[in-house]
């Protein structure tokens, strides 16, 4: 019996080595490329932080809107007038003592 040997034709590796060389480069710009999976996380992390500070913004905001609707003329809360007056103005009664 004879052997018959099969020598790959040199198209053939040019063929497959470039198939393989795109392969590996789609696979590595799928994974770390501009829309890749490593960016997918990092994007989803980023919204997650970027929520959390427009709840906590939204939060300030209605504090605010709170606080002046309780300052306005129509509404007027004395004791939170008697607090900010004491805050930035730095005011105080006359029978009051400051320790400082």
């Amino acid at each position: 019996m004879s052997k018959k040997t099969k020598k790959l034709s040199v198209s053939a590796v040019v063929f497959f080595t470039l198939m393989f060389s795109l392969a590996s480069y789609f696979t590595f710009a799928a994974v770390q490329g501009n829309f890749g999976l490593f960016r997918r996380v990092q994007i989803q992390a980023q919204e997650q932080e970027l929520s959390n500070q427009l709840a906590q913004l939204q939060n300030q905001i209605s504090a605010m809107e709170n606080k002046t609707r309780r300052l306005s003329d129509d509404y007027l809360d004395l004791d939170l007038l008697d607090e900010q007056a004491r805050k930035v103005l730095g005011l105080a009664r006359g029978d009051e003592i400051v320790v400082r």
